[in-house]
C-alpha cells in the first residue's frame, strides 16, 4: 500500500528531477575531489603545503564547457529574443 502511494505516474517527474539534481551534484564533488588543485586526499600531497601551481589552476579554471560558450551572447535562445526586441524586424 505504501509502494502504491509514492510510485504513481505523477511523481515520476519530480523523480526524474531529483535524480538529475543528485547526478550533477555527484558530478561536481567528484570532479573537485580529483581534478582541483586546491584539494589534497593523500596525507603525502597533504604534507606539500601552498604549492605555487598557478599553471594547474589555470587548466582547472579554464575547462571544455567555459571554452565552449567564451564569446558567444549570455542567451538561451538568441534569435527568439531577437525577433521579439528588435524594432526593424517585421
Amino acid at each position: 500500500m505504501g509502494a502504491n502511494r509514492w510510485l504513481r505516474p505523477e511523481v515520476y517527474p519530480l523523480f526524474a528531477s531529483v535524480g538529475v539534481a543528485v547526478g550533477i551534484c555527484g558530478m561536481q564533488l567528484v570532479r573537485n575531489i580529483y581534478t582541483n588543485p586546491e584539494v589534497r586526499v593523500t596525507k603525502e600531497n597533504r604534507t606539500a603545503g601552498i604549492l605555487d601551481n598557478h599553471a594547474e589552476g589555470e587548466k582547472y579554471s579554464q575547462h571544455f564547457v567555459r571554452k565552449f560558450v567564451q564569446g558567444k551572447a549570455p542567451q538561451i535562445m538568441p534569435s527568439l529574443n531577437k525577433f521579439f526586441s528588435d524594432p526593424n524586424l517585421e
